[in-house]
């Protein structure tokens, strides 16, 4: 597993996956005092309210944002159905828990919200790496 953070300001913690990262910015677009990519640390809690910041992190296209209650010690699901959504000139957004079967026959469990190349630039397939950007795709 890839570089993995967590921040907290005592009543939730945020969880960064690096790995997972597409660099959509939505974070940072929505939070710029909370969510600062230039910075270090790049998260900054105390500039918001808890439930300001956590309606933030569902906005994570790619799940590479997650968080937990401190005083519920285990991250937040919000429901355990399977949602697909297509991002305008990016990735498809699976929102739930789902067993991927790789082409070599490994399998592996993700959860909460995964992030599908649609443009086919991605080095990272079948997931995005946000090469769609750079790729100028549409659709």
């Amino acid at each position: 597993m890839g570089k993995t953070k967590e921040y907290t300001n005592g009543e939730v913690t945020v969880i960064w996956e690096a790995e997972k990262c597409i660099h959509s910015a939505i974070c940072a677009k929505g939070l710029p005092k909370v969510f600062r990519p230039r910075l270090r640390p790049w998260i900054k809690l105390d500039e918001d309210k808890t439930e300001t910041i956590v309606n933030q992190v569902k906005q994570c296209p790619s799940g590479a944002l997650r968080y937990y209650m401190n005083n519920e010690k285990e991250e937040t699901v919000e429901n355990s159905s399977t949602k697909a959504q297509i991002l305008e000139d990016g990735p498809l957004l699976v929102h739930g828990t789902l067993t991927i079967t790789h082409k070599d026959g490994t399998s592996e469990i993700k959860e909460n919200t995964t992030a599908f190349c649609r443009c086919g630039h991605s080095n990272n397939k079948p997931f995005c790496d946000g090469a769609h950007t750079k790729a100028g795709f549409k659709g």
